[in-house]
């Protein structure tokens, strides 16, 4: 296919598709998938080799969010029921995080709801950090707390945070019609503290909220332009009690696709399976490491993922390897202009990798030993989204179940 040979030829080579180019794949049959999934691998492997980058969450606050981010089962008003509790003291988060970096996590994403933190939230994160370092100095941190004001990012920066995580989510042109408490330009600002802080800044989007294929090729451009260097990509969980709870759209092959047209856009850049890729891809998730080079091990925040051992033995299985904690996740070329940038303190460069959405990495998801909860069943077509097939599991769902346990 002359489409798949120019976008590998321009992947190869580090550069970027058109914005027609980028809808055609999203565009592509089911007979072309395997050949999309291959030619995105090809992209994969020149950059990343067979590396897959693992990270943790540990969710430090849960629920009680000000904010109406349709898609969250945090969100003001939300009647999904989860696990809801304020902050987590620094030995709780540490021994949540150490989990983590023993089942072979690299980076461990620190997660509060909320709009954006307090001097004291800082300082309360500031102390969890110095907990986990003290335990393993080697570990990335990522914090994700929702907006930022001016200067918490330098302070976060100087307490020892290596990234900082906050989606765009979905386009500009209608991210409206999904939050009205903030706006994308709010977003938008907050990555470029980020950056200026010299926080390798991390910011992607979730898909299967009823977006169209331009939606999604707008805000994956959006995100090569703002210089992230991680694009976390979630599929949405429609937690019932939700404004979003019926948005099932998306299929197997969907997912794929849109992997690939974000690998496509960001042949260099880690891309990362985040929140819903048990939901939505299920037995196909190890193609989905043929395109990506990162996921989440385990759980997200607010929804059971798919148990850590399984998460390695699916990545050995499928031929790839852990990401070791000395490897370089970027290119070179990539890793210095980071570098540059967060010795510099200054914004103009590119960012590392973080976690998921809004105040939270991915859309609110996370393991637990609570009783699984079944999604709407409807009958299910040979070609459209098959509910009767997915199973949301919310975390710790009637126990006093600790956060990611």
């Amino acid at each position: 296919m002359d489409l798949l040979d120019t976008l590998t030829a321009k992947g190869l080579r580090g550069e970027v598709p058109t914005r027609e180019e980028a809808l055609a794949v999203l565009a592509t049959t089911d007979d072309e998938l395997l050949d999309v999934v291959a030619a995105a691998g090809k992209v994969r492997r020149r950059w990343f080799g067979r590396r897959v980058k693992l990270n943790y969450l540990v969710n430090l606050k849960s629920g009680l969010c000000p904010e109406d981010c349709s898609y969250c089962s945090q969100r003001l008003g939300s009647k999904a029921e989860i696990l809801k509790y304020t902050w987590l003291k620094p030995e709780q988060a540490a021994d949540a995080a150490r989990a983590g970096v023993a089942g072979g996590a690299k980076r461990v994403c620190l997660v509060a709801s909320g709009r954006g933190p307090t001097d004291r939230d800082i300082d309360r994160v500031t102390d969890t950090m110095a907990a986990i370092k003290d335990a393993d100095p080697e570990v990335e941190i990522c914090v994700c707390l929702g907006l930022l004001s001016d200067n918490q990012a330098e302070r976060l920066k100087a307490a020892g945070a290596d990234a900082y995580n906050h989606n765009l989510n979905t386009s500009e042109n209608t991210y409206g019609t999904i939050t009205k408490t903030h706006t994308y330009a709010d977003r938008v600002d907050t990555v470029q503290k980020a950056h200026g802080a010299g926080l390798s800044a991390c910011s992607g989007l979730i898909a299967g909220m009823g977006e169209t294929d331009e939606d999604l090729v707008d805000v994956v451009f959006a995100l090569r332009e703002l210089g992230s260097d991680s694009v976390p990509v979630n599929f949405l969980i429609p937690f019932e009690g939700t404004p979003l709870a019926k948005e099932w759209n998306l299929t197997p092959q969907r997912c794929l696709r849109i992997l690939a047209m974000v690998r496509f856009v960001n042949p260099d850049t880690e891309v990362r399976i985040a929140g819903g890729r048990e939901v939505h891809l299920r037995s196909m998730q190890p193609l989905g490491l043929h395109i990506a080079n990162s996921i989440f091990l385990g759980d997200y925040l607010t929804s059971e993922g798919q148990a850590g051992q399984a998460d390695l033995d699916m990545i050995k299985d499928a031929g790839f390897e852990v990401e070791g904690a000395g490897e370089a996740t970027l290119p070179r070329h990539r890793a210095d202009v980071a570098e540059a940038a967060a010795a510099a303190g200054s914004c103009g460069g590119s960012a590392a990798s973080a976690c998921g959405s809004g105040g939270g990495c991915g859309p609110c998801g996370g393991h637990s030993h609570g009783a699984p909860v079944a999604a709407p069943v409807t009958e299910g077509t040979d070609d459209g989204p098959r509910e009767d097939l997915v199973k949301v599991r919310r975390r710790g769902a009637g126990t006093e179940l600790a956060p990611n346990a």
